[in-house]
């Protein structure tokens, strides 16, 4: 044991340093990042879009100097503690060191890569899903309380990371319920640790109780949006792509718990989750915290059938996720400067993977989250240039405003070097930051509309400016603008004041 635990740890530390060293430092921090950053500054009980967790780790980042090593470091150290608990699950199966081996393999060559590399609610929700498991599968083997104790603080803390948590807490629980497990449901310390979770989750739902739900107008916001138009076919497939180098190990281990009489809830739940996502149009990804368990026992089950005869297929478990995961690699890291990646794709025909279409649906240069990572600072200079036009009683009423979070969250991140007032938006958790009294008598206004000036509310202004766009032509921003909007009339102050009391009223915030 103590050897296996050496190489464990090891390999965790591997997994936070090798992304730093891949990630090509011309990318900026993602669009999203820059929300839940933003978010460090509001911390709450909740949020429109999501739980109060991730704000906690902003506040954090905040207070070590709001650098990118900080962004990144904490979603890997969340995926240091995913392999860690996986790694747990395969030395209580009996696993040696070449089953821990085979679990590390999927955090480096596969989707783990950029999920723990990325500051957003999935590297939590991940971790917790793979607690939930673990706790069972704990409990299962030694019958000790305890365990159930860690689902219940699973459940409560997952679900103040992201909801989604709620769908595997139903999936493994349907799990055990189809098996000679449902007996867990007669201890009184499974309801103990159960309503343990629901105290510790219980802030946020008063918050949201309070705010009359707000993420149950964000949820049908995002279905309407994006999630009708998930083709389901798609998604099947594409749980096989997300993990395509590693794809043997978490299907041995899907197999051998279905075929399990002690572990089946583990393949049931796995079912459960998958058709739930379907039936919700659920995206890709959202199905990622299922895997690590089910890589934790294919690994011990591959260890098994090699330990003494056809040793030689644990070479081959190993060259096959090395050789097709540094072929996708590129795919799974933005690891070139953006032209240089642009032309590998072209070269590789990259787009039949699918992995070069974004939401509208149609193939681009870059990966969507690479095109995220791209442009902001050029966007906060051109801000910068036109705020410097303003004189300085100008300047007293001047507000910087932006028509998405992404914008709004990167100026914020970007505004002490430039020296700039705070940025607000009317988009996502920005429209309840946005002042009460806020005064537009001059705004910078960064856009994706070339026609701002032809808008009814621009005939309340003296002056109108374009001022400049932005010309990274891989950035998801490309061609924003930048206007310079001065003296506004009161009527145009009274327009905006109703526009977001209507807005805010939408949520009921």
């Amino acid at each position: 044991m103590k050897k296996t635990n050496t190489l464990l740890y090891i390999l965790a530390l591997l997994k936070i340093i090798i992304p730093y060293c891949l990630q090509n430092p011309v990318y900026e921090p993602h669009r999203d990042e820059f929300l839940y950053v933003a978010e460090g500054n509001h911390v709450a009980f909740g949020f429109m879009e999501v739980p109060p967790m991730l704000s906690v780790f902003a506040w954090m980042i905040h207070a070590l100097g709001d650098g990118i090593f900080w962004i990144k470091l904490v979603p890997s150290l969340f995926g240091a503690a995913v392999f860690i608990i996986a790694g747990k699950i395969v030395q209580s199966l009996g696993g040696k060191n070449f089953a821990l081996i085979l679990l590390f393999l999927p955090f480096i060559f596969g989707v783990y890569l950029r999920l723990f590399f990325l500051f957003q609610p999935n590297p939590p929700e991940v971790l917790f899903w793979t607690l939930i498991a673990f706790s069972f599968i704990r409990f299962i083997q030694t019958k000790e309380n305890k365990w159930l104790y860690l689902f219940g603080v699973s459940v409560g803390l997952g679900m103040l990371s992201k909801y989604s948590i709620a769908f595997y807490t139903a999936s493994i629980l349907l799990g055990l319920l189809f098996t000679k497990h449902r007996t867990v449901f007669l201890n009184r310390h499974f309801w103990y640790a159960s309503l343990l979770g629901l105290i510790i989750f219980l802030p946020n739902l008063i918050w949201q109780y309070q705010n009359h739900f707000p993420v149950i107008v964000h949820m049908n916001e995002l279905q309407q949006t994006q999630l009708q138009y998930i083709n389901p076919l798609s998604f099947l497939s594409d749980q096989i792509l997300m993990n395509l180098p590693c794809f043997f190990i978490w299907l041995a281990g899907l197999f051998y718990c279905l075929f399990s009489k002690q572990y089946r809830f583990i393949g049931l739940s796995y079912v459960f989750v998958i058709i739930l996502l379907l039936i919700g149009h659920g995206k890709n990804y959202y199905s990622l915290g299922a895997y690590p368990t089910l890589f934790a026992f294919g690994a011990v089950q591959l260890e098994k059938l090699t330990a003494v005869r056809i040793k030689w297929l644990r070479l081959v478990f190993i060259i096959f996720p090395l050789v097709i995961g540094l072929l996708f690699l590129p795919i799974a890291l933005p690891v070139l400067p953006p032209q240089q990646l642009a032309d590998l794709y072209a070269k590789i025909h990259a787009e039949k993977t699918g992995a070069l279409k974004w939401e509208d649906l149609k193939n681009h240069p870059l990966p969507q989250d690479f095109s995220d990572m791209l442009g902001w600072e050029e966007m906060t200079q051109k801000a910068s240039k036109a705020y410097s036009l303003l004189n300085y009683s100008e300047k007293k009423d001047a507000v910087i405003f932006c028509n998405n979070y992404g914008m709004a969250g990167a100026v914020n991140y970007y505004a002490p070097k430039y020296h700039l007032p705070a940025a607000y938006s009317d988009n996502a958790s920005f429209l309840y930051w946005l002042p009460p009294d806020i005064n537009m008598k001059n705004f910078v206004l960064i856009s994706d509309d070339p026609n701002e000036t032809e808008h009814d509310f621009a005939k309340g202004f003296q002056s109108i400016t374009l001022v400049d766009s932005i010309t990274n032509k891989y950035a998801r921003e490309y061609r924003d603008y930048i206007y310079l909007f001065k003296g506004a009339d009161e009527n145009f102050n009274k327009f905006f004041k109703e526009k977001i009391a209507k807005d805010k009223a939408e949520f009921k915030y």
